[in-house]
């Protein structure tokens, strides 16, 4: 089954999936945020789509490995996607955190070696976030089978 991967900010919620090998993460869409009960929603909405069976978020730390004011906001939105989806008959899917700090930086990074235009980049930074979150995740995982 897929995994999908979120880089959830307080405009926009980045989106990605995984090819069904768990290779490579896609970049799937940018959900402009109206409210976190809308916007959980709109998640769900792709996790049926995609046939996922694990949502991984992007755990926004500080580079010395506190919480932020941002982390408390993406603990909340996770906690009102797994009620809903608790309630929804989807409460079997699970959902993890990967660290993302820096993803944002390295997203911006890539960005501007493809020569992507600065008004462009500002629509498609968080998907490629979400897409380098996720990348994270199943490289963690395929470490993980190949040394058990």
């Amino acid at each position: 089954m897929n995994k999908l991967a979120l880089d959830v900010g307080d405009k926009t919620i980045g989106v990605a999936v995984s090819d069904p090998l768990l290779l490579t993460g896609q970049g799937v869409t940018t959900i402009q945020r109206v409210g976190i009960r809308k916007d959980c929603g709109k998640v769900m909405d792709y996790i049926r789509e995609y046939d996922c069976d694990t949502v991984v978020i992007g755990l926004p730390k500080r580079l010395d490995g506190t919480d932020s004011p941002q982390t408390e906001k993406v603990y909340e939105f996770k906690t009102m996607l797994e009620n809903k989806m608790r309630s929804s008959g989807m409460g079997h899917i699970a959902i993890v955190f990967q660290d993302e700090r820096l993803t944002t930086v390295q997203a911006e990074k890539i960005l501007i070696e493809a020569d992507v235009r600065r008004s462009k980049r500002k629509e498609v930074i968080d998907k490629q976030a979400a897409i380098l979150i996720l990348q994270g995740y199943l490289d963690k995982l395929a470490f993980e089978a190949k040394n058990s």
